[in-house]
């Protein structure tokens, strides 16, 4: 064989798997097929590390990088640790990289390709905007350098596209309709290998290992508390089975029920997070609870069943990727148009856990310690932001979720609070959340409260989710003065919550007005009304009726 010939062997035989979401070794189509290359293939796994997410940001909230927050940030680096740990008992390890500051993920993707030879690449396709972009410049490349690309949709259940394409081009807009469509999602890889091919020359690549948080440069981070949800596909695959190993449990599970106050053991499996970074995978998860089902006698169905809830995924997925600026309201055909507020201390109060409503304000401190938040949770702050208290834009929520949920995904995040602000999915607006009474009935002792704001934790269960009531004893008793260690109210629910339901009837009535018009789209300011910050605040008296049904 000549030098010509040898060389173009052993290019072909060169593979780089690219690390993005799909952070595992299970039912990974693309490591799978890097690693088919023959006894002599070289594979190169590897993650880069994008200053974008990482960056520290001293101007931000709360620690961590302008897009992602202490606890997202630290389940990251679990999750690439966990990674390069499976890949070494493989023989092999994570090549981690670093994109520089004055260039981006792809330029340092594209100088690996060539540098090293590769004459295949394999990622895990992606749908988000940002994904999409980035990945064109990597395999423009890879065509104008004769690279091989296999890019296997492994994130979802479904492809997003041909689902699309089988509803002639255009994404379903309900649940069910997706369903009927959908089918049966393919078969997980189930074969397990016990090595890989060896790690190729990186030449003289400088290949970093796993940072830690503490050494990104955030900043004193000692006193936020620690998520109690480690990142990985370990992880990931310990919690499944255990959430799988009560059958019982899984056969009746709906969706709408459970205890959001429950936090030392929440009322769900958390698994989420791991869906999110792609430790567990749809598919491997949605096959083992087929195999929990059949060994039931019976069991809850979609929407509200544990199969119910990895197909609103796959759901949000697919309208997210078929419908342009799906991430704002302006612009985005299937989003009403309202007129949010703009308020400067109301927001703040918020997105910080000061409103003086305990619930809420534990909902966002636990967010902001831990990352996470049961769902029914979610659905308060979300709706007490947006048409049931504040009339803040959902976009300024959904930045904040975007950030500092572990388990934060560009579609689900987006649909979600199109979903939760009534802009979008679902329009009883009228059924408001109560940021009193809701957290009451699931946790009477306000547990929940007491663990994520100390200061409380002496107030009388009687006074603790409207503690601005208790006589000013009881406050000296249990060394918390309203106004002074804890806020008071910044609105007035039951005084707020009507101004926020006429605010949205109106803003309802102008959408259908304006349906015919060539401007559609375009939000009037003529019911732009403020709520005021300094509102006098009395007890709340209204039984506000509760949100049965969200997503």
């Amino acid at each position: 064989m000549d030098a010509a010939a040898t060389a173009a062997t052993a290019t072909a035989a060169a593979a780089m798997v690219w690390f993005r979401k799909g952070l595992r070794v299970h039912d990974n189509p693309a490591l799978d097929a890097a690693r088919r290359g023959g006894a002599a293939a070289r594979l190169y796994p590897v993650f880069v590390l994008d200053p974008r997410y990482l960056r520290p940001d001293q101007a931000a909230p709360s620690p961590g990088s302008a897009r992602a927050g202490v606890a997202r940030v630290r389940f990251l680096l679990e999750s690439l640790s966990d990674l390069d740990a499976r890949l070494r008992r493989l023989g092999s390890r994570l090549l981690l990289l670093r994109a520089r500051d004055d260039g981006d993920v792809a330029c340092t993707v594209c100088a690996a390709l060539k540098d090293w030879n590769i004459g295949k690449l394999c990622f895990e396709s992606d749908t988000e905007p940002y994904a999409l972009a980035r990945d064109k410049k990597v395999m423009d490349f890879a065509a104008a350098s004769g690279i091989d690309v296999f890019s296997p949709v492994s994130h979802t259940l479904f492809d997003p596209a041909e689902i699309i394409e089988k509803n002639g081009g255009r994404p379903p807009m309900t649940y069910q309709s997706f369903v009927a469509i959908a089918g049966e999602p393919p078969e997980p890889i189930m074969e397990e290998y016990s090595e890989l091919p060896p790690v190729g020359d990186t030449g003289e690549y400088e290949l970093l290992p796993v940072p830690r948080v503490e050494e990104l440069g955030y900043g004193d981070i000692s006193q936020e508390d620690l998520s109690p949800f480690r990142g990985g596909e370990t992880e990931a695959l310990k919690r499944m089975r255990e959430s799988l190993h009560d059958k019982e449990w899984v056969a009746k599970f709906e969706k709408p029920k459970g205890d959001p106050s429950a936090f030392l053991k929440p009322a769900t499996t958390v698994l989420s997070p791991y869906l999110k970074f792609g430790c567990l995978s749809s598919r491997y998860f949605y096959h083992c609870i087929q195999d929990v089902y059949r060994s039931t006698k019976k069991h809850t169905n979609p929407p509200v069943s544990l199969t119910g809830q990895l197909l609103w995924r796959d759901f949000f997925y697919t309208v997210a990727f078929g419908t342009p600026n799906f991430d704002q309201m302006k612009g985005n055909k299937i989003c009403k148009q309202i007129p949010w507020t703009e308020n400067e201390e109301l927001f703040p109060a918020w997105r910080d856990g000061r409103t003086g409503y305990p619930w809420i304000d534990a909902i966002m401190i636990q967010l902001r310690k831990w990352g996470w938040m049961h769902h029914l949770a979610r659905h308060s702050v979300a709706c007490f932001l947006t048409r049931g208290d504040l009339f803040i834009h959902w976009e300024k929520g959904r930045d904040v979720f975007e950030r500092l949920l572990i388990d934060s995904d560009w579609a689900i995040n987006n649909g979600n609070w199109m979903w939760l602000s009534c802009s979008s999915f679902f329009y009883q607006y009228h059924r408001i959340y109560s940021p009193t009474s809701f957290g009451k009935k699931y946790d009477p002792n306000g547990n929940y409260i007491r663990h994520f704001i100390p200061v409380l934790k002496d107030m009388p269960k009687e006074y603790i989710y409207e503690p601005w009531t208790a006589p000013l004893s009881i406050q000296k008793k249990a060394n918390c003065i309203i106004g002074k260690d804890y806020p008071k109210p910044v609105v007035d629910h039951a005084i707020a919550s009507k101004e926020c339901k006429k605010m949205m009837g109106e803003a309802y009535a102008s959408n259908r007005l304006d349906d015919d018009k060539p401007d559609k789209g375009k939000s009037s300011n003529s019911s732009r009304r403020k709520l005021s910050a300094g509102s006098q605040v009395t007890p709340n008296s209204s039984k506000t009726k509760q949100l049965k049904r969200s997503s």
